[in-house]
């Protein structure tokens, strides 16, 4: 197939390299010069031949928002964009019905492997019709990891399906690391443990319970740096944490693993938290406990 693809960072230009190489006419557009097949967005569509298929590999919120609006003036009745950011499933819906105004096709794509993909493929979770899916599987079937096709790629549903199933994985992701985040933490204070953290997280890597993939990244992380010293304490989020929560308040699911991990991450900002200054405050108030100075 051909295939535009719009963003060549990190994850869409190893996305592009994995489909050439297994065949695919890849056209590439990104705003830095360096690393882009064209000029401008109206070039790559007309480097494409019709019906034209476009990916969408930008930040989520105003910059995929504004790449789809230049495709829907670009882009003619029969052809596809494809979604594969982190948007929130929300925003699909606005999309496909935009788009659907001039008879273009669209498609949400969950996709999860980061910098690892290009090599061992990516697991994708897709939204929409089954028509316009199924045409896409070539790109699909070419990113995928090898193996079985449905222990690597998933049709979740209709629009929107397939980046409400990403949001949900990276919800689990966040509670997967904050596991082994803490363990890491126990194993360090204990005196019995802490000379040995490195060693103890590799001998999990076989036989174990705990065995993993995010496992196997913690363990290359300590080989490089046994005590992450070199690392601040600071984790971002990218907002499907907070997706995931809120979907979990809405459909009234408990979620205490989850939202635990999303508000670690937010007290990983703090260099003084002042809610423990509070909880000192009132200890200081109810008790007498010592508190300590500023």
């Amino acid at each position: 197939m051909q295939l535009g693809m719009v963003g060549l960072g990190r994850m869409g230009g190893n996305m592009a390299e994995r489909l050439r190489t297994a065949g695919h006419k890849v056209v590439g557009y990104d705003r830095d010069p360096k690393v882009s097949d064209t000029e401008s967005l109206a070039d790559l569509v007309g480097k494409l031949e019709a019906p034209r298929a476009v990916w969408v590999m930008v930040p989520a919120g105003a910059i995929t928002d504004g790449v789809i609006d230049e495709l829907a003036d670009l882009l003619e009745a029969g052809d596809t964009v494809i979604d594969g950011g982190n948007s929130k499933w929300t925003c699909d819906t606005e999309h496909a019905t935009q788009l659907a105004a001039k008879g273009i096709n669209f498609a949400d794509c969950g996709v999860s492997g980061g910098v690892w993909g290009q090599e061992f493929g990516y697991g994708l979770m897709a939204g929409g019709s089954p028509q316009i899916v199924e045409q896409l599987m070539p790109i699909f079937d070419a990113l995928r990891p090898e193996g079985p096709r449905e222990e690597g790629f998933v049709h979740a549903g209709g629009v929107g399906a397939g980046h409400y199933a990403k949001m949900v994985h990276n919800g689990i992701e966040y509670g997967l690391m904050q596991a082994y985040a803490e363990g890491f933490e126990l194993l360090e204070a204990s005196p019995v443990t802490h000379d040995k953290v490195a060693a103890i997280f590799k001998a999990w890597s076989r036989g174990t319970v705990v065995r993993s993939w995010l496992l196997e990244l913690m363990v290359r992380a300590l080989e490089s740096d046994d005590d992450l010293s070199e690392i601040k304490g600071y984790a971002d989020d990218s907002g499907e944490g907070r997706w995931t929560v809120e979907q979990g308040i809405e459909n009234a699911v408990p979620m205490p693993v989850i939202s635990a991990a999303l508000f670690a991450r937010f007290s990983s900002r703090q260099p003084d938290s002042p809610a423990m200054k509070a909880v000192a405050a009132l200890r200081n108030q109810f008790g007498g406990h010592a508190v300590k100075a500023d």
